[in-house]
């Protein structure tokens, strides 16, 4: 979508009424959903939306039937979970996508044959046979993935659960891009996309899906942004790695059991985050947490070189053991992305990979620079 006048910061691009909206809430079968509401719930906390879908799909009246023909085709989504696992894997390896896509497809499938398809089959008058199908339930996975909308909660809910997900369109169309250029506002009556820079007339207007690392942009949408465009771009280091890392160092046997026992101490803490408040404060007041914090022991970039030397030591060798589990390194991504010649010939899914990948490793490769 472009803009057809030039437009200036805060001005109205355009409102969506909440009655255009497609939901668990709007749909004509709502109050079924609601009623049916505990037999419902799941993990991704979408099995209603995606009900509501599955049956205005096949709904001859339905009145988001205009909406649905500007979907795109559902049989040629680009999300990783739509290549063949091979080429996924190989691609994506040391990446963290196909390990989240793997739990992503046994979740879809779980849900769909536990809860989606027991429910459709209870009201067969509601959803017909074309739509009782795990394939057409993962695309619909994949398109409120990237197109669904989450309207954030007011401050004085935010101990509330989330808001559901819902379709709005005209704003569903909108790129992505970290710059962007408007943002969707929330009211009682209306959604309204309004402008957040100077955009020119002809211009293409940009919204923004939130701070999207290219490996959760290349999930989530299907898409990535081409370095170094992805201001927001990020590269994981896994705790089982640090762990790693720490083990390598040790040298004697009373140094690696001190170290797994401390590391057993730290798995354990993890149960602080379901304590009940009052025990949470008990705790921290007894081990006086937070008492020797500093501001040159926290990880910003500008403070690792800063950083004790054995603490520098733990985050390369964990940087190092990172970049080991790409099935590449960091100059054939480089020889790649330098030639157009051969990147030209490289297919639509090697490109975006190759994108996830080197952006990673820039990010690696600098964490190497500055711890050593």
């Amino acid at each position: 979508m472009v803009a057809r006048e030039t437009v200036q910061p805060g001005e109205l691009l355009f409102t969506v009424p909440r009655a255009a909206l497609l939901s668990q809430h709007t749909c004509s079968i709502s109050e079924l959903l609601e009623r049916e509401r505990g037999a419902l719930q799941s993990q991704s906390g979408w099995v209603p939306l995606l009900l509501a879908l599955l049956h205005e799909l096949q709904a001859p009246a339905s009145p988001w039937s205009p909406y649905f023909a500007l979907w795109p085709e559902l049989g040629h989504l680009k999300h990783p979970m739509f290549w063949p696992e091979e080429e996924r894997r190989r691609l994506l390896q040391g990446t963290g996508v196909p390990e989240a896509v793997e739990k992503d497809l046994a979740n879809i499938r779980s849900e769909y044959y536990s809860i989606v398809l027991p429910f459709m089959e209870a009201h067969p008058h509601l959803f017909s046979p074309r739509v009782r199908s795990l394939e057409l339930y993962h695309q619909l996975v994949a398109l409120v993935m990237a197109y669904s909308f989450q309207e954030p909660l007011e401050e004085e809910d935010d101990e509330k659960e989330p808001n559901p997900p819902l379709m709005v369109p005209a704003a569903d169309i909108l790129n992505h891009l970290p710059d962007h250029n408007a943002n969707l506002e929330y009211s009682p009556n209306y959604l309204r996309m309004v402008a957040t820079k100077p955009i020119p007339k002809g211009h293409e207007i940009f919204n923004t899906y939130g701070q999207m690392a290219n490996w959760q942009l290349i999930h989530m949408y299907g898409f990535v942004e081409p370095y170094p465009d992805n201001t927001d771009d990020t590269a994981d280091i896994q705790m089982v790695t640090v762990r790693e890392a720490a083990l390598q160092g040790t040298k004697a046997e009373a140094e690696r059991l001190l170290l797994l026992e401390r590391w057993d101490y730290l798995c354990k803490l993890e149960m602080v985050l379901c304590m009940p408040t009052e025990e949470f404060r008990e705790i921290k007041d007894q081990d006086g947490w937070g008492d020797d914090e500093r501001e040159e022991d926290s990880l910003t970039m500008t403070n690792i070189p800063k950083l004790k030397e054995s603490w520098r030591q733990l985050l390369r060798d964990s940087v190092l053991l990172t970049l080991q589990t790409y099935a590449t390194d960091l100059k054939t991504e480089q020889d790649l992305l330098s030639n157009k010649e051969v990147y030209t010939k490289l297919s639509w899914r090697e490109q975006q990979a190759l994108q996830v990948r080197y952006g990673q490793k820039m990010i690696l490769h600098q964490l190497l620079e500055l711890t050593s």
